[in-house]
């Protein structure tokens, strides 16, 4: 039976606890704790260098079946993939997010998953790890209780989560299911939860719903420090594809299984459409995640789905299809990649190069001039992608350095955030909330945009500390 929600004259102030996502773009945790409810606001993986990692083994400052629910903003690893974990420590509370992102994240966890129980075993198999026996952070079993406590809710309708306490998602824009999230508290108290705001000029998605307001706002910084040249952007991903194509070479392209490779479909099928990128060279995707998530893109695109835009519904499954397209979906098929010859395109996850069947394509690839790699979203500090942006020589990959001789092309206005202008013109039209705190981005990045938000809109913006406790008031 639910409790009676108390007056707000009674009710203590909510405190917010900064768990992850703050002075890094991993690992988002936000935990809300008030009188009658402890509420996380993501649930993320720590990603990147092994200092961060190995936070995803630290206890959190409550026990896990203490929370009483989670709530999603989006299906990326870094807001979700912490979840089985919560679950084997005991959470069996609803999991409140949009229907989207509830499908897409089952397709990140269960691939998360696969990858972590693969990596213990290579590592008991050959030795490389300092723990006897290496074992995953979860495995299937704990994703499979993980999916029966997804609670799918209407974005745009205001639920209640528990007396007192309600939830309100907004479209954000970022990928397709992606919300910010405003809860009101028992006290009457309000705060929002950006995740990660989309761009407006995201060639999919509509952009994100303005900003309307709340006592306390958590925004994300992650370009905080950055502007966006989409035009210049898609000029030089066409110019390295040319480049590459022309002296008989293959472009690998890591990209985020869910919407950056649907975004680069979308621009190699312009690109085939124009005449830019030649018939007779195959574009492969070698990701099963990947196509397990194009799958429910093209299922948004036939349900007409409210989150697209209009000219993508126009021309339907064609947006995202860059014919002759190739799906590598079986190890086999992955393998076969490897000994096709002649130009090609692979698209392949991780984004980050952290793992996955792309760290094959890298290593057959980056030895040979004539390929190109093209990092085309942002690049954490500590991932081989970021090392390859940052110009190094050698990479390492299955216990030995290959030397890069592949051109590396960063383009990261490929990226699904806002850039640093647009996330002041998101704010603009909103009153000031009391404090906002800039989470989800590297230190620089955040402190910059703290810099813009007291200048340009005379806001409290703060960059707060891991670990820190605020009141929401």
């Amino acid at each position: 039976m639910s409790r009676p929600a108390p007056s707000p004259a009674s009710a203590r102030p909510a405190l917010l606890r900064f768990l992850g996502g703050v002075r890094t773009v991993t690992g988002s945790k936000f935990l809300v704790e008030s009188d009658h409810a402890r509420i996380l606001v993501d649930c993320g993986l720590f990603q990147g260098v092994a200092d961060l990692r190995r936070r995803n083994w630290a206890k959190l400052p409550c026990d896990a079946s203490d929370i009483h629910a989670v709530v999603v903003t989006h299906a990326h690893l870094d807001h979700c993939g912490y979840l089985p974990r919560l679950v084997r420590h005991g959470f069996r509370g609803p999991i409140l997010t949009s229907a989207h992102t509830a499908r897409l994240a089952e397709i990140v966890l269960r691939d998360s998953a696969r990858l972590q129980m693969e990596a213990a075993e290579h590592a008991n198999q050959h030795g490389w790890s300092k723990h006897r026996p290496a074992k995953p952070l979860y495995d299937d079993d704990d994703v499979d209780r993980t999916i029966k406590f997804f609670d799918p809710v209407p974005v745009g309708s205001e639920i209640e989560i528990m007396a007192g306490t309600k939830l309100m998602l907004h479209h954000g824009g970022h990928i397709l299911g992606s919300a910010s999230a405003h809860l009101t508290l028992e006290d009457g108290h309000t705060l929002a939860v950006s995740g990660d705001l989309g761009r407006p000029g995201h060639p999919l998605l509509l952009p994100p719903e303005p900003f309307s307001g709340a006592d306390v706002l958590l925004m994300e910084s992650t370009y905080g420090n950055r502007r966006h040249d989409h035009e210049s952007a898609r000029r030089e991903f066409a110019s390295v594809i040319t480049r590459t194509l022309s002296r008989g070479g293959t472009v690998v392209i890591p990209a985020f299984a869910i919407d950056r490779t649907e975004v680069v479909l979308h621009e190699l099928a312009t690109l085939r459409g124009d005449g830019t990128l030649p018939r007779h060279v195959p574009v492969y995707v070698d990701s099963p995640m990947a196509l397990a998530s194009l799958d429910v893109y093209r299922d948004a695109v036939r349900a007409h789905s409210p989150e697209l835009r209009p000219e993508i519904l126009a021309q339907g499954e064609a947006a995202i299809n860059p014919e002759p397209f190739l799906a590598a979906r079986t190890v086999q098929e992955s393998i076969d990649i490897n000994n096709a010859t002649g130009p090609a395109i692979i698209v392949s996850s991780a984004g980050m190069a952290t793992g996955g069947r792309v760290l094959h394509h890298l290593h057959r690839t980056l030895p040979d001039p004539r390929n190109a790699v093209v990092i085309v979203g942002f690049a954490a500090a500590g991932t081989r992608s970021r090392d390859l942006v940052d110009g190094a020589r050698t990479l390492k990959m299955f216990g030995e350095y290959v030397p890069v001789r592949a051109e590396v092309a960063d383009v990261p206005h490929f990226s699904a955030h806002a850039d640093a202008g647009q996330i002041i013109d998101w704010l603009r039209t909103a009153p000031a909330p009391h404090t906002t705190y800039l989470v989800h981005g590297e230190e620089t990045a955040s402190e910059t945009l703290r810099d813009r938000i007291d200048h340009e809109l005379g806001w409290t913006a703060v960059v707060p500390k891991s670990g820190e406790a605020v009141l929401v008031r």
